[in-house]
């Protein structure tokens, strides 16, 4: 079963992700805030697809504060984690907006949140797991 970790600091976006994800997939599905749980997943070769929030508030990396742009960037630019797609998840929807993160953080996609049309979103997930097979 193909594994994709969510990193997102808002309660429902979290609970959305994770249940259109494991009742449309069916794919597993790991939640989190932490920069440590994500790299140590994902160097494990446990993680098929990570779905990254651009503006994180609670997330330290080294002890410093960071966000989803600096996270996909390291997780593209570390030999043991740059073939996992990475799609970004964000509110920041004006047009231009998902070029210019795309271009910032190296990620392989982006979806404007909040997550209206489910079939897309799922579509889009199933597209960039496939891409990784």
């Amino acid at each position: 079963m193909k594994h994709v970790i969510v990193v997102e600091d808002d309660l429902y976006n979290a609970m959305l992700f994770r249940k259109l994800l494991e009742k449309r997939g069916p794919w597993r599905v790991t939640v989190t805030e932490s920069a440590d749980e994500l790299f140590e997943r994902c160097r494990s070769g446990d993680v098929d697809l990570v779905i990254m929030d651009v503006s994180l508030t609670n997330t330290r990396w080294e002890g410093q504060p960071v966000g989803g742009v600096e996270l996909s960037r390291r997780l593209k630019a570390d030999p043991r984690t740059a073939a996992i797609p990475v799609m970004l998840a964000t509110a920041h929807a004006m047009r231009g907006d998902d070029q210019k993160l795309l271009a910032e953080s190296c990620a392989d996609g982006y979806i404007a949140k909040p997550v209206v049309d489910h079939v897309v979103f799922v579509e889009q997930v199933r597209a960039h797991l496939k891409e990784a097979a």
